[in-house]
């Protein structure tokens, strides 16, 4: 099964795309990180994606696409794929439309994760993190003691992309560049949408029920 995984920030998509991969056997594709694996590498496509990274500019979509083709060449994923973080917009979809068949790959599934605008604000503004690495959440998973880490006592702070007013910004943006995405696939019949509230364990019931149906 090959599947393109959307859902805005603080969706718990990150959650669920872990869940996917292990149930499915599907290779789970962050585009993030295989642009960073790429770099890395001094692939000759990472090499000339650094020079847009490193003067502060979007990677061009004729770029992503290279790279995205690279990765879905690789044998380990001929069992199935999960896409996260691409496509992003039509133009990269209409890329994408025309190098899968090169493949001989297709899309199975656009998969959204739906969560109401006013859920995802209080999810992403009450998060908390430690430079440990232990995360937390001040209503959904809090400290024993407040702004106190429980693994090392260290304090907890907010970042600084998660305030309500960037948080805001950032979920009109998704919606804004994402909808007319949602609209392309629909329009092929791809689209299948699960609300993405309540436990997570619930919600992976609700995407598996969808997927199973593909």
């Amino acid at each position: 099964m090959n599947i393109v995984l959307l859902g805005p920030p603080g969706s718990g998509k990150g959650t669920q795309a872990k869940m996917i991969a292990e149930k499915y056997s599907v290779v789970h594709i962050s585009t993030g990180d295989i642009l960073r694996e790429n770099v890395r590498n001094g692939t000759e496509l990472g090499v000339e994606a650094k020079k847009f990274m490193e003067a502060g500019k979007l990677v061009p979509d004729s770029l992503l696409i290279d790279i995205i083709k690279d990765r879905l060449a690789k044998d380990d994923v001929k069992s199935g794929w999960m896409l996260d973080g691409y496509p992003r917009t039509t133009p990269q979809a209409e890329a994408m439309d025309e190098i899968l068949p090169s493949l001989g790959q297709k899309i199975d599934v656009v998969l959204n994760i739906d969560v109401p605008d006013e859920e995802l604000v209080k999810r992403v503004t009450g998060r908390r993190m430690c430079n440990c690495g232990a995360t937390y959440h001040v209503q959904f998973n809090p400290p024993n003691v407040e702004g106190k880490c429980d693994a090392c006592g260290a304090d907890l702070y907010q970042r600084a992309d998660d305030t309500e007013e960037t948080v805001k910004e950032r979920i009109q943006a998704y919606h804004a560049q994402t909808q007319p995405l949602i609209d392309y696939y629909n329009k092929k019949g791809l689209v299948v949408t699960v609300l993405g509230v309540g436990d997570i364990k619930a919600i992976f019931g609700n995407v598996a029920e969808a997927l199973d149906k593909i």
